[in-house]
């Protein structure tokens, strides 16, 4: 009679959760995490399932509004979560179960920590009799991610599972975007408690933290300034602020460069943007900066790479520092002024009491040096460069680019020209190799008219070559493109430059046939080895309707210029023909 009774119960609330005028009172766990999915608008979840989260894995069989997509791994799920929230500006969903299901999802979490990105990871764990007595493919997945989540939440009674996922989304999202991971015991997605409904309450900007003396001496700074120069990193990006810094660049009149998280935020065809900044960052954006008398810093932490020696950086320069996370203000460097809030209400603000002001010298200096010091490669023969140039030409700047961690990912920060935000997705802070590929697949699932591309070396794709049977599975037509030098790259060029030629663990020739393995994975895949091949086959590629893997073989030797050697200041760039008047 129970059984009948709890049979009947499940029926009629699989029945009436697909219409929006019912909400049945009394669900389990499991189903009351899908109900507040389905509450926060989530469409898709990326997981692997197992044990532990069988009871949840049964919710989501019983319903229809809410699109599984079964990766390869676990890892390959945090990705394509990560994926799908960067290229919509939507919190990303990846679920796992217990012991190495949860484990397997923390270079996903520790990526998107590092970008700021909102994702929230559901793992289920064992029962609660069995917990703390290391019993079978238990793990405490919450301990093990603290330092790399916002927040994490280990629910115990189903009575607190709704607000605890609600909470998970708004810390996500809330503030400086991020990761946070609920873990809940086997037991508890089975128990049963009153469910009620409650409309999604989106976090406002921050907008408190606000102070209009502080906007006042921005003000000042700006008017004083005659060379100016406008830093924009990821932080523009994650709060949609694009319009209002298009309206503060032209105010300013000021050149623009930018951090590889911060790509599309600013127009990478305007006359005013000089490129990236940094260690592989233009020659003019690195010597702009250095001579420039005020630095303008958008939603930027200052990372390592951005500032080469910290004691040499911008020295002529004063900072003034946008971001809406206090801890990032004088961490790195020192500002003389700071504006804490979201960049977009900031801005938004400084465009409202901006006179219009005009830098023609300095402006016509930038351009002197943009002249002067363009990037340039090897015109003969297949490489890097060429094959990034040759994808913004024939998509006509019109697609999502993802790529994974080295050389090529340097080359498509340079190369293609990014117009709009939300249309590089990279890992920047962690630097995750094997990133590429899952992320490529969730953006693709969150974009199914826009065309994805995820730009991969050779060593990376090795990492993550598994999910192109999750493309292939749920056809989905991404196209990978792999440079391949047969080398880690990135590697190498560093073993080149300052350790003697030393290739230690850094040569891939062996007999691996990628386009072997791709089509064996369920894609089409071809193997090209000069310019008039690859444009064919990528042609081809953006015809085809189904995952699209082309390996594209480059001179082993190939490097990624300017650069900036590691310790030095960002004004001793150096590119190929530096290295050869100097040897």
């Amino acid at each position: 009679m129970l059984l009948w009774l709890l049979q009947e119960t499940e029926e009629l609330y699989w029945k009436l959760s697909s219409r929006k005028e019912l909400v049945v009172m009394v669900l389990n766990g499991s189903q009351i995490i899908i109900e507040c999915l389905k509450e926060q608008g989530v469409d898709t979840v990326f997981g692997y399932p197992g044990g532990a989260i069988l009871n949840v894995y049964d919710a989501i069989y019983q319903q229809s509004d809410i699109k599984h997509i079964l990766t390869s791994h676990e890892q390959g799920a945090s990705h394509a979560a990560d994926g799908y929230a960067r290229s919509t500006g939507k919190v990303g969903v990846c679920f796992a179960t217990s012991g190495p299901g949860a484990t397997n999802l923390v270079t996903g979490i520790a990526t998107a920590y590092m970008d700021s990105v909102p994702m929230v990871a559901i793992t289920c764990n064992v029962t609660l009799p069995l917990l703390g007595k290391d019993s079978f493919q238990e793990i405490d997945i919450a301990g093990i991610t603290t330092p790399i989540t916002k927040h994490n939440f280990i629910v115990k009674d189903v009575e607190n599972l709704a607000d605890t996922i609600r909470r998970a989304f708004s810390i996500a999202r809330k503030g400086r975007p991020g990761p946070v991971l609920v873990d809940i015991p086997k037991d508890v997605t089975a128990a049963t408690c009153k469910f009620t409904s409650k409309p999604v309450e989106f976090p406002a900007r921050v907008s408190h933290t606000i102070d209009e003396e502080d906007i006042e001496r921005a003000l000042r700074r700006i008017r004083k300034s005659k060379k100016p120069f406008i830093f924009v990193g990821g932080g523009a990006v994650l709060s949609e602020a694009s319009e209002e810094l298009r309206k503060f660049v032209e105010l300013v009149d000021a050149p623009v460069c930018d951090t590889l998280m911060g790509k599309g935020a600013f127009d990478g065809t305007d006359y005013r943007y000089t490129g990236m900044l940094g260690m592989h960052g233009t020659k003019t954006s690195n010597l702009g900066v250095s001579e420039c008398d005020l630095l303008i810093a958008i939603g930027t932490r200052f990372s390592d790479r951005v500032l080469g020696n910290p004691h040499k950086f911008a020295k002529n320069a004063k900072i003034l520092h946008i971001d809406v996370d206090p801890a990032e203000i004088n961490k790195n460097v020192i500002a003389s002024a700071s504006i804490i809030g979201d960049v977009k209400e900031v801005l938004s603000r400084l465009n409202e009491k901006l006179p219009q002001y005009k830098h023609g010298e300095w402006m016509g200096h930038i351009e002197r040096l943009k002249a002067r010091y363009p990037l340039t490669y090897n015109q003969e023969g297949l490489s890097g460069p060429y094959i990034i140039e040759k994808i913004y030409e024939m998509v006509h700047g019109d697609a999502i680019m993802v790529t994974e961690v080295g050389q090529h990912q340097m080359w498509a920060a340079q190369y293609y020209k990014y117009k709009e935000p939300r249309t590089l997705l990279s890992s920047g802070g962690l630097g995750t190799m094997g990133y590429g590929l899952g992320a490529a697949i969730g953006a693709q699932m969150a974009n199914p008219d826009k065309q994805v591309i995820n730009i991969a070396g050779d060593g990376c794709f090795r990492m993550n070559m598994n999910e192109l049977a999750t493309a292939s599975r749920n056809e989905v037509p991404l196209i990978e493109v792999i440079i391949n030098n047969h080398v880690l790259g990135m590697v190498r060029q560093w073993q080149t430059l300052f350790y003697k030629e030393h290739y230690s663990a850094t040569i891939l020739d062996d007999g691996v046939d990628f386009v072997k393995v791709a089509e064996a994975l369920g894609c089409e895949a071809r193997r090209v080895t000069s310019k008039e091949e690859f444009e064919k086959a990528f042609a081809e590629a953006l015809e085809c309707k189904k995952p699209f893997v082309i390996d594209c073989i480059i001179d082993s030797d190939d490097k990624v210029w300017p650069m900036v050697a590691p310790g030095a200041p960002i004004n001793e760039a150096f590119d190929a023909q530096d290295v050869a008047s100097n040897s």
